[in-house]
């Protein structure tokens, strides 16, 4: 079975296609065939105007126009697109997908960010991971973070806030908004001790390759700090040609590992686990689940 997921960001849209075949132990394996990802930077004039332009718009329906040609290529069987923080805040969003859908013939749905946080939970990335432990998914995008606490095998909280890479760029996180989050990891992790962090998103993804780290290896909270202060020295062209970037990642990796240390600091979390997954992996294995249940099973 070829399932896809389309993940139409504030910062980038993504379109992951995968195989799903039966394991030797009956359990599905999930092979990925192909990742496109096209940096569409929504946020960039939802955050300040409320509004996708009329340029934008034409980027998103040419890029989902490809993503449809790929679909027919790889003869995907089911496909789930989604758009989050940056659509949430559209106020023309409603248009927008309904161009998209008369040109293109792909529904998009808005999701809410709690949505978002249980979707990203369905990787089920600590579940593989010390048991004795607590784990703070933390979900990094351009318009909002979101948050799920799971400890023994059981889903604590999931939370979204609307702080994200690109509102951090423009200047739209306030204080208030960075006390509230404070203030409710403080009080929602107080109760769990030696807790560990798990990181999705491509900035930490980006961060944890700089790091040449060996897979299953956690970073620590003071080398994303160290990361943080030698990143922030540079001006973003600088960045680009030091650490090979591309412009639309060079800008916002230190916004980002700012968010990423200020939740694991509140949370009191030393570590975080890079399973480099995001929210299109999520949607693969949550669609994967509806396929089962209408008894389309693999």
């Amino acid at each position: 079975m070829i399932l896809a997921a389309i993940d139409i960001g504030s910062n980038a849209a993504r379109l992951l296609i995968t195989e799903v075949e039966r394991g030797l132990n009956g359990s599905p394996e999930f092979i990925k065939l192909n990742l496109v990802r096209v940096p569409l930077r929504l946020g960039f004039d939802v955050f300040e105007s409320k509004r996708i332009s009329a340029q934008k718009e034409k980027m998103i329906i040419n890029t989902l126009y490809s993503y449809k040609y790929l679909l027919e290529a790889y003869r995907v069987e089911h496909y789930r697109a989604c758009a989050t923080s940056a659509m949430r805040d559209a106020e023309n969003a409603a248009q927008i997908l309904d161009h998209i859908r008369e040109q293109t013939g792909i529904n998009v749905e808005i999701i809410t960010g709690d949505e978002e946080a249980s979707i990203i939970y369905e990787n089920h990335v600590a579940e593989n991971l010390d048991r004795e432990r607590a784990y703070l998914y933390i979900d990094v995008g351009g318009g909002s973070t979101e948050l799920t606490l799971f400890n023994n095998n059981t889903l604590i909280f999931k939370e979204s806030f609307d702080i994200g890479t690109i509102r951090l760029l423009k200047n739209q996180v306030t204080d208030e908004k960075w006390l509230e989050v404070k203030e409710f990891l403080k009080e929602k992790t107080k109760a769990y001790k030696n807790l560990a962090a798990i990181g999705t998103g491509g900035n930490i993804n980006k961060v944890f390759s700089m790091s040449k780290k060996k897979d299953g290896k956690p970073l620590s909270i003071e080398l994303l700090k160290d990361y943080h202060k030698e990143m922030g020295s540079f001006s973003v062209y600088q960045r680009m040609r030091v650490y090979n970037m591309r412009e639309d990642r060079a800008d916002v990796i230190v916004p980002a590992l700012q968010i990423f240390i200020n939740v694991m600091r509140w949370a009191d979390a030393n570590e975080i686990w890079v399973p480099k997954i995001g929210l299109a992996d999520g949607l693969i294995k949550h669609l994967y689940k509806q396929v089962r249940l209408r008894g389309m099973e693999v």
